[in-house]
C-alpha cells in the first residue's frame, strides 16, 4: 500500500504519522510511504531521521489577531492545493492520513479533489480548525478521545482509535527499564519534561527547586530542558553555584524516551496529546502542567481527562512554583506511595493500545474504496 502522510509543526503532529508508518512497515512489506510537511517545522528533521522521504509545501496557519495578514495565506494555500495535487498526482497513493497542522488542510481539500481516500487523525480531546475544516473532504475522523465525537459536526465519520502510540513506547520492559538507562533502583526516580522543544516556565520551576532536590536527595531526576534552552539553563545553574550529583542529569534532549519514561516512578510534563496517550499505556502517575500557549487551551483538557479518572495530578501554570512542584513530587513518591500505584493503574485503564493497528485498517478501507471507484 502507498499512503501519503500529512503533518507538521511540532513533534505531536508528525511522530503519530511517523508511528502509523512504522507500524505498517512492520505488515507490508510493499509498503511505501511518502511525507509532506514545511521546511520550518520538526518535520525537516524528523521525518528524514525515521527513514522516509517527504516533499515541501510553503503554508502556515491564518493569523486570529491580524485579519489583514491573511491574504498572503490564502495566496499560499492556493498555491499549495496545487502543490499537493502534483504530489499526488505523481506518488498516486492509495490512501493519505493527515495528522493535523496547517499543512494537512490543502492535502486533505487536494486528496478529495483527485478522487484519494483520505483520513484524518485529531490527537485532542477538543478538535483542532484544521481537523474541522477537513472534516468534509476525508472518508473517516480517527479521535483519540471518545468525547470528541460529541465536538464533531459529522460524528457518522468519526472513529474512536486512540491516540497513534509509537512501538519502543508500547514494547518498553518497564520492569527492567532501570538498569536499561543504568539508573539504581534504591530510590524513585522523577522524570521532568517540558516537551519536544521545552518549556521556560517548567524550566524556571526545576531550577528554582534544582537545590533542594540536591540537598535532601530523596529522589533521583532526570530533566529535559529542550534543545534551545540547555546552555542558558546551565548558565543559570552556574549563577546560582548548583552543581549536581550522580542522582541528577540534565539532558538537553532525551534520545531514549521509551525507556526513561518506562523506568520514571513519576512524569512530570506537558499534556500534549501524545505525550499523555502515551503516559497512559505505560501506566505512570504524572503531574501534567498544561502550555498555555496553545489554541483552544486543548492541552489543559487532555489533562483533564486523566485528572476526572484520578489517572494525574494537574497543576496550571498560574499555579506553579518550586515549592508546590516539589512538595508534590515528593507527596507522591516518597509519603504517599499507594496513590501513585493507584493513579498508575488508573492511568493503564485509560490507554488504547491498538491504535495503530485501528487507524491502518481505516486506511485499508480507504484504500480498497479507491480501488473501486474511477479517479476524477
Amino acid at each position: 500500500m502507498r499512503v501519503l502522510f500529512a503533518g507538521g509543526g511540532t513533534g505531536g503532529h508528525i511522530n503519530p504519522a511517523i508511528s502509523v508508518a512504522d507500524h505498517i512497515k512492520s505488515v507490508d512489506e510493499n509498503f511505501e510511504a511518502l511525507f509532506i510537511g514545511t521546511e520550518n517545522g520538526l518535520e525537516k528533521k524528523l521525518v528524514p531521521a525515521a527513514g522516509y522521504n517527504i516533499e515541501y509545501i510553503d503554508i502556515c496557519g491564518f493569523n486570529r489577531k491580524q485579519l489583514y495578514k491573511n491574504i498572503s495565506v490564502i495566496k499560499k494555500l492556493s498555491d499549495a492545493n496545487k502543490r499537493v495535487k502534483e504530489i499526488i498526482e505523481s506518488f498516486k497513493p492509495d490512501a493519505v492520513l493527515c495528522t493535523g497542522g496547517y499543512v494537512s488542510g490543502p492535502v486533505a481539500m487536494a486528496a478529495k479533489k483527485c478522487g484519494v481516500g483520505a483520513v484524518i487523525h485529531e490527537q485532542n480531546v477538543y478538535p483542532g480548525l484544521t481537523v474541522n475544516g477537513s472534516e468534509k473532504y476525508v472518508d473517516y475522523v480517527a479521535v483519540s478521545f471518545k468525547e470528541t465525537i460529541n465536538h464533531m459536526g459529522n460524528k457518522k465519520k468519526c472513529v474512536y482509535t486512540g491516540n497513534p502510540v509509537r512501538g519502543a513506547i508500547l514494547n518498553a520492559d518497564i520492569d527492567k527499564a532501570k538498569d536499561i538507562i543504568g539508573m539504581p533502583k534504591d530510590k524513585p526516580l522523577v522524570l521532568i519534561f517540558g516537551g519536544s522543544l521545552g518549556a521556560g516556565k517548567i524550566n524556571e520551576t526545576v531550577l528554582n527547586m534544582l537545590g533542594k532536590i540536591i540537598k535532601e536527595n530523596r529522589f533521583y531526576l532526570i530533566f529535559a530542558t529542550g534543545d534551545r534552552n540547555y546552555e542558558d539553563f546551565c548558565m543559570e545553574m552556574k549563577k546560582t553555584g548548583i552543581t549536581t550529583h550522580n542522582g541528577v542529569k540534565i539532558l538537553p534532549y532525551i534520545d531514549n524516551m521509551a525507556d526513561v519514561m518506562a523506568a520514571a516512578d513519576l512524569v512530570v510534563s506537558r499534556s500534549g496529546a501524545i505525550t499523555v496517550s502515551e503516559i497512559a499505556a505505560l501506566g505512570k502517575a504524572s503531574v501534567l502542567i498544561p502550555s498555555p500557549n496553545v489554541v483552544r487551551n486543548h492541552q489543559e483538557q487532555n489533562a483533564r481527562e486523566l485528572e476526572k479518572k484520578n489517572a494525574a495530578v494537574v497543576i496550571t501554570e498560574d499555579e506553579l512554583d518550586g515549592d508546590m512542584l516539589y512538595d508534590k513530587i515528593t507527596e507522591l513518591v516518597i509519603r504517599d506511595c499507594i496513590t501513585l500505584g493507584l493513579m498508575g493503574y488508573n492511568a493503564k485503564k485509560l490507554a488504547k493500545r491498538d491504535a495503530l493497528d485501528e487507524i491502518y485498517k481505516l486506511l485499508l478501507k480507504v484504500s480498497e474504496k479507491n480501488k473501486s471507484q474511477p479517479k476524477q
